[in-house]
């Protein structure tokens, strides 16, 4: 039997202003891919390690409520996968959206959205969520003027402290037995 799961997009506005831009078609926005119930999203961090994390959907807190504030849920289509298979497929992901490879304009977490959602469901996510970076591209010093920091959420930061605790500690057994 098929699992016909809902593929949704939770959209988050990242700058106060989108209330007065995003009528115009442009914001500042984060997105994750709800399937299942689990929200899987991307973020930057200066290591060589998947940057994909999870959270409960539409988790706020877990993303920085500072700097993030649920927009609205897309319904994109649906999926065959089942919660094994995404698993995977997040894991291999993984290989590719590397933290330390984010970039708010050339690969950020619309970009991996829009690739999960491509692979789940043959579907792409609607063009306003990521048009700024797009924009941003095509005219040189706009990109300039964007800020460089990067917002890493509050999820991403404590699965890089424990996969960095993981690896001390197995760099820890093996130094040990030598």
């Amino acid at each position: 039997m098929m699992a016909r799961q809902a593929v949704v997009v939770n959209v988050y506005d990242m700058a106060s202003i989108n209330q007065y831009s995003s009528s115009l078609g442009i914001g500042i926005y984060h997105s994750g891919v709800h399937v299942y119930d689990t929200e899987f999203g991307y973020g930057g961090h200066p290591f060589s390690l998947s940057g994909i994390f999870e959270i409960e959907p539409k988790d706020v807190e877990s993303l920085g409520e500072d700097n993030f504030k649920f927009k609205e849920s897309v319904v994109i289509g649906y999926t065959d996968f089942s919660r094994d298979d995404i698993t995977e497929i997040i894991e291999e992901m993984g290989k590719e959206y590397k933290g330390d490879k984010y970039h708010l304009l050339h690969r950020n977490c619309n970009h991996f959205t829009e690739a999960l959602v491509k692979y789940l469901c043959g579907k792409s996510i609607p063009s306003w969520i990521n048009r700024l970076a797009y924009i941003s591209t095509c005219v040189p010093f706009l990109e300039r003027c964007l800020p460089k920091e990067l917002l890493i959420p509050v999820a991403l930061e404590e699965s890089i402290r424990e996969q960095v605790a993981n690896e001390s500690a197995e760099h820890e057994v093996i130094k040990n037995k030598l």
